[in-house]
């Protein structure tokens, strides 16, 4: 495959842009981030002005994280999983933010390995037989079966999704979720034709996106995110990710690609550089959990320091190997940033943390573009996910938070 031909003249990050059949005001899309908002697994208003804000603010798009295809599927029993139920409150959500300006991405997919099948009080799915230690029980070996169920269920999630108002669907490669899972030669031991080399752990994933691909529509965008590498040795790297790239566009299902890195099952402090408020993490867990994060977390959670563009360098790698739309993501905070992801050849950006902390920074930096971002990398908005994400320094959104309550811990 030809390097992709780089254009004369950068686009200005701020200016209107297409992605597939989708226009955006600008290229800054709000990464999937779990919100946890959703007590019984339904739309609520906290979901809505969630990313009601974000649209607010000026960013162009805004992801919803997560919804499952599969109750199973859910890494815990609140989250929202697809079924018709979720569908009027979906709706309110898509119009909600339609109404700012801005577009919503659905993220979907199946949690796997990461699911904790104590709190779905259903059984857990992986490639292989395997401990998981939420539950201290043993993930399921997917069958024939299962992944002909879930390859469906991807489907009828993208159906779901455009019927809904959604203008993208975003679906969930990485991390060592279901998906991302097969793809990792460390997890994935099966002596079928879904294991082995990679072009038979690849196979799941391909499936997954082309019958997304057909359900979603002409005129909803589908976008794949995949890991460049899980961060653990024998885990899915660049020698398999590159790869596995080429064939997606060979595929020709997607209208871009957001690439991301880290295992939630293994090391997933490598997606979320800077701090590790181990203690505040454990806090939010039930006691025999919690003690043993606080014994054990640190061989877990890894710390990787924080700079700036954490994951360019990897990404540069695909860059220079596909013609694929590419959106880049990991420490995307300021003007400068975003000017060198267009200047590298991306076509958008993506930010998490950084709208957590400033849900209006994207309309702050189109007034004064010399704008720095709030957040301190401090990542005690990891340590929210469980009792309802947030940054704590986000004076408006934690007052916001404290009125509506918290959630419940998962069981």
């Amino acid at each position: 495959m030809a390097p992709a031909a780089q254009p004369s003249s950068p686009p200005d990050p701020l200016a209107p842009a297409t992605l597939g059949p989708v226009n955006l005001r600008n290229r800054v899309i709000k990464a999937a981030t779990f919100e946890a908002a959703t007590p019984n697994a339904l739309v609520t208003a906290r979901l809505v002005d969630y990313h009601t804000a974000v649209g607010r603010g000026g960013a162009a798009m805004t992801t919803v994280a997560y919804l499952a295809v599969a109750p199973e599927g859910r890494t815990e029993r609140r989250q929202i999983y697809w079924r018709p139920e979720a569908l009027p409150g979906l709706r309110r959500l898509t119009a909600a933010v339609h109404a700012t300006g801005a577009k919503v991405s659905a993220q979907i997919g199946h949690a796997g390995p990461v699911a904790n099948p104590r709190s779905n009080r259903l059984p857990s799915l992986a490639p292989s037989r395997r401990f998981n230690p939420l539950a201290m029980g043993i993930d399921r070996a997917a069958t024939h079966a299962d992944i002909q169920r879930i390859v469906d269920a991807h489907g009828r999630a993208a159906a779901y999704a455009r019927d809904s108002g959604f203008d993208a669907v975003e679906v969930h490669l990485g991390h060592t979720y279901l998906a991302g899972s097969f793809l990792s030669p460390r997890i994935n031991r099966r002596r079928d034709e879904f294991g082995g080399p990679l072009a038979n752990r690849a196979d799941f994933p391909r499936r997954i996106l082309a019958a997304v691909r057909e359900s979603a529509g002409r005129d909803v965008a589908v976008i794949a995110k995949m890991n460049m590498t899980d961060g653990v040795r024998g885990g899915f790297d660049l020698d398999d990710s590159i790869p596995f790239a080429r064939m997606l566009q060979a595929d020709g299902h997607l209208d871009a690609l957001e690439l991301t890195g880290g295992s939630s099952l293994l090391n997933p402090m490598y997606l979320f550089r800077g701090d590790v408020p181990l203690s505040a993490m454990a806090d939010t867990q039930r006691p025999l959990l919690r003690l043993g994060m606080k014994a054990f977390g640190r061989a877990l959670f890894r710390h990787y320091p924080y700079e700036p563009l954490y994951f360019r360098d990897l990404a540069l790698r695909f860059r220079r190997e596909l013609t694929l739309p590419l959106i880049l993501l990991g420490g995307i905070t300021d003007l400068d940033g975003m000017r060198t992801a267009m200047n590298d050849g991306f076509e958008f950006v993506a930010m998490a943390r950084a709208l957590l902390r400033e849900p209006g920074l994207i309309n702050q930096i189109r007034r004064d573009r010399t704008t720095r971002s709030l957040c301190t990398h401090c990542n005690l908005c990891v340590a929210s996910i469980y009792t309802g994400t947030h940054c704590p320094f986000d004076t408006e959104g934690t007052t916001a938070l404290t009125n509506a309550g918290t959630l419940p811990l998962p069981g």
